[in-house]
């Protein structure tokens, strides 16, 4: 009798390479699952429910520790091993050494800690593999992100005849959105013939708040728009964009004839949480013609809760909208997207066809001598790869599809809400203490830019300075984790509060650890 398994002998667990045969290999897949499970626990509960950061945190002392004495990567590895042998390597060389989103006083840029919905639905996407880019590499993958992009689309408040896509996070979905602008609306500013390129980018303006991510500007630089395209503008008090000062700059540039095209707001900065004043921005840019974009990458999830969504009103008014599910949706990396009011714009932007996909395009001619038969059935199918930048585009929906599904928008937006909440309760504690200040005093959402200021005064330099110790600290000691940031060129400490485990508790523990930290620097 043949050994089905005689092609996988070399390796010491042929079982499990060669798998076809259930009776041969399903157990030890069964076993194989369950050890990669118990690993994934024994991370959780011995590393990142114990520490917010692994150790050591300084980036050199780390990369030595990795990568041994030889400094670097070495090479590949030669030999076969078995898979309990990479499991325990992971837990010895790596596991002690993430940043742990799942810590409860990890409120860092904005790395959620995943649902188990959306880890789960990561598996299955990964034994899947099925490739979201034509029809015929994931038919039913192409309809579960259909139906997750139109979920985004109602979220956002869109209509019939809008669309989007998934994509690896939100300098992406800004990146498409910003070609959108250049070759439809620029294109249909200017009246040309095809989308404009070269010397028809110059003269072009795009208005933004000092607040705006950086891919905004990244994007117009890659698209070939010279760098005054972006023209960025101040922000009140609150970190928000008017419409006054974007409209003063449009008469201005329009004076000196200057093209201005698009407005490109945001509704939860990265930096602050701030939310820019979307129903007038968007008013003023319909009575302008131009494009307006909203990247609403973590706060547009708002929008799940019937509580907090009116802190990012106005959504549906934009053109085209970032959102981002690994953020605030508690996804695992990556999942980002952007929904277009008119999904046609994409198709018009990024439909192109090369020969190979030939067989899932339908019938495009009607050529009498060729036999249309075995395509007819594809005509009209859903391909990905013509509404985006992207060819090979992973599974990413269905993690989220089964979040949705588990939680639904209620739950998600509880979620949502238990971290407003938190955020609030910082805030609050900062407002009434006498040694630490918060700016702005209420957070728009649930991000929260904080700082520590001693008794005794300290020039602005040091208390900067300080800020830096104290998060550094903070980071060494592992009960908690924050970032800092930069407001009005002065130091603070950043709290994205995206973790549905953090209490008030937690806060409170979190500002008692920080002032005996303090103390002891």
């Amino acid at each position: 009798m043949d050994d089905p398994l005689a092609p996988f002998r070399w390796h010491p667990e042929p079982e499990l390479i060669g798998i076809r045969d259930a009776a041969i290999s399903r157990d030890a897949l069964r076993l194989a699952g369950a050890a990669t499970w118990e690993a994934s626990l024994d991370w959780l509960y011995d590393e990142a429910m114990v520490r917010a950061m692994g150790l050591p945190t300084d980036y050199q002392a780390l990369r030595r520790l990795y990568f041994g004495n030889r400094g670097g990567p070495g090479p590949a590895p030669r030999d076969p091993v078995t898979l309990q042998t990479v499991l325990n390597e992971f837990r010895d060389k790596i596991a002690p050494h993430t940043l742990n989103s799942y810590h409860p006083r990890a409120l860092s840029y904005f790395t959620p800690p995943p649902l188990v919905a959306s880890i789960v639905g990561e598996v299955l996407a990964q034994w899947t593999n099925q490739g979201i880019d034509v029809w015929h590499a994931g038919p039913v993958g192409a309809f579960v992100e259909e139906e997750v992009v139109r979920w985004l689309c109602d979220l956002v408040g869109y209509g019939g005849g809008s669309f989007g896509l998934l994509t690896s996070g939100g300098v992406m979905a800004n990146f498409i959105a910003m070609a959108l602008v250049r070759d439809v609306h620029l294109r249909r500013l200017a009246g040309l013939p095809r989308p404009p390129r070269g010397a028809a980018l110059e003269g072009v303006r795009v208005y933004t708040g000092d607040q705006t991510h950086f891919s905004i500007a990244r994007a117009l630089d890659e698209l070939g728009f010279p760098p005054e395209t972006l023209v960025v503008l101040p922000t009140d008090e609150g970190f928000r964009l008017h419409a006054a000062p974007v409209a003063d700059a449009i008469a201005a540039d329009r004076a000196r004839g200057l093209r201005p095209v698009a407005i490109a707001a945001v509704a939860g900065s990265t930096n602050t949480g701030s939310v820019d004043l979307v129903p007038e921005l968007a008013a003023l840019a319909a009575n302008e013609g131009l494009w307006f974009h909203v990247d609403a990458a973590y706060g547009g999830a708002a929008r799940l809760s019937e509580r907090d969504a009116a802190r990012v009103p106005g959504l549906e008014l934009a053109d085209s909208v970032t959102v981002d599910p690994h953020k605030w949706f508690f996804q695992s990396y990556d999942l980002g997207g952007l929904v277009v009011r008119d999904g046609d714009h994409l198709r018009q932007t990024f439909d192109r066809s090369p020969e190979y996909y030939r067989g899932g395009e339908g019938t495009t001619d009607g050529a009498a001598d060729v036999d249309h038969s075995a395509h007819d059935s594809h005509a009209g199918q859903l391909n990905f790869y013509k509404l985006g930048f992207e060819g090979t585009r992973r599974f990413r929906a269905l993690k989220l599809w089964a979040s949705w599904k588990h939680l639904g928008t209620t739950g998600l937006g509880r979620l949502v809400e238990m971290n407003d909440d938190a955020a609030a309760h910082l805030a609050a504690r900062c407002a009434e203490s006498e040694d630490f200040e918060a700016v702005p005093a209420v957070p728009a959402l649930s991000v929260v830019c904080f700082r520590h200021v001693p008794q005794g005064a300290m020039a602005p330099a040091q208390l900067d300075a300080h800020q830096d110790r104290l998060c550094a600290a903070l980071e060494q000691d592992g009960d908690g984790w924050l970032s800092t940031t930069m407001l009005h060129g002065r130091a603070y400490l950043r709290a994205g509060v995206v973790n549905y485990l953090t209490t008030e508790a937690d806060i409170d523990r979190l500002l008692a650890k920080l002032r005996s930290l303090a103390a002891d620097l």
